[in-house]
């Protein structure tokens, strides 16, 4: 991520702040799925990362 060998992981960080910056407001529709999925998270409804990989490949294997 350094652009540059003597670049600070302070300054690759600042950086990448500064660009990953959206000018836009979310939407009011995309504010409503980060709550849910912030709900879903706290009542224990998600997948681990193995979990994950299994479903899909399970997809993958059937096609």
């Amino acid at each position: 991520m350094k652009r540059y060998p003597r670049e600070t992981f302070d300054d690759v960080i600042r950086r990448l702040m500064n660009t990953a910056e959206d000018e836009e407001p979310l939407s009011a529709e995309a504010i409503r799925g980060i709550e849910e999925s912030l709900e879903d998270i706290k009542a224990g409804r998600l997948y681990t990362l193995e979990e994950a990989r299994a479903e899909l490949q399970a997809v993958w294997d059937t096609e």
